[in-house]
């Protein structure tokens, strides 16, 4: 049987496939000639990340396909739903990268919290001759440990971002609309665990405790922060978004800077993916990445072996 890698796989995926017996092509097809290249190579797993999409058409057009999978959490990019209707399997990989995403986002909370996002633009600039006004400048940062973290979605990338959080010696806040409370376990380099027990309190009073706050929450109609969540939260708070675009209002987002509400954020998706506002990108105030929450190759060999657990498991 053969699988199209269509947004890539890595290595240790590719490996177990070929290993059951499949073939792996590792070929990148244009969006508009997919349908023919599956039905052409009689294709029965369709593996994407989040540059492809998997709709109607292809559901109802390629005859061999029998499963679709994503690399990743979210499949908002696939028509889930209408491909089980029609017998597809639809795969995913909820917890390979949830350790990759909390870190991420704790890169940038240690970034703004001492102004790294923006010293490494200005320091190559003038770092040779403003230094001590760069010093001074950046010398009112804040420590992580002993700051209330609160986090909008409490599931596995929220509950692995609540273990650092909790292992630097933060107090954490979390809201879950599907969830009342979460044991999480720390593991430690010598084998030593402990168990945290987080109750879910109610949205607003995330907002009004938290010192940071990250969103670990799936697209929605609405947004889930705007103007109004920015006036609850905490004077001086930091946020951060890595989870969907469209969750969190960008507009609402730099007035919110601008007017002192809140002293930074920092986005990892966009709203306008993958060509993000100029007001976004040029705001000294925010920390940006381009979508990389799960780009490390810890998360990707796990991604790969777990698709490709998943794929024999159902098809051998």
């Amino acid at each position: 049987m053969k699988v199209l890698a269509n947004d890539g796989i890595a290595t240790s995926g590719v490996m177990e496939l070929e290993e059951a017996g499949f073939s792996v092509d590792l070929n990148t097809i244009p969006q508009d000639q997919l349908v023919e290249y599956l039905n052409k190579n009689e294709i029965s797993v369709l593996l994407v990340r989040s540059a492809t999409q998997v709709r109607k058409d292809i559901i109802d057009n390629c005859p061999s396909l029998k499963i679709i999978g994503r690399g990743g959490v979210g499949m908002d990019n696939i028509d889930v739903d209408y491909a089980k209707e029609k017998g597809l399997k639809v795969i995913n990989t909820p917890a390979a990268s949830s350790h990759s995403v909390a870190e991420l986002v704790f890169a940038h909370l240690f970034g703004m919290a001492r102004f790294l996002h923006e010293s490494n633009r200005n320091m190559p600039l003038e770092g040779d001759s403003k230094f001590k006004n760069l010093k001074k400048s950046y010398a009112k940062g804040t420590e992580l440990r002993g700051k209330t973290l609160g986090l909008i979605g409490f599931g596995r990338i929220g509950q692995a971002t609540a273990k650092i959080g909790l292992s630097l010696g933060m107090k954490v806040v979390a809201y879950d609309p599907y969830l009342d409370s979460a044991n999480l376990e720390l593991q430690f380099f010598d084998h030593q665990t402990l168990f945290f027990k987080i109750n879910t309190i109610t949205k607003e009073e995330v907002l009004k405790q938290s010192d940071f706050i990250s969103l670990h929450v799936p697209s929605q109609k609405e947004y889930v922060i705007s103007t109004k969540e920015f006036e609850i939260m905490k004077d001086g708070a930091f946020i951060v978004n890595a989870a969907r675009g469209g969750v969190i209002d960008e507009v609402a987002l730099v007035a919110a800077i601008e007017n002192g509400k809140i002293s930074g954020g920092a986005l990892d998706v966009f709203e306008n993916e993958p060509k993000p506002e100029i007001q976004l990108l040029m705001n000294a105030n925010l920390s940006l990445t381009p979508h990389i929450g799960a780009a490390t190759g810890e998360a990707q060999d796990r991604i790969g072996t777990e698709l490709a657990h998943q794929i024999i498991e159902i098809l051998k």
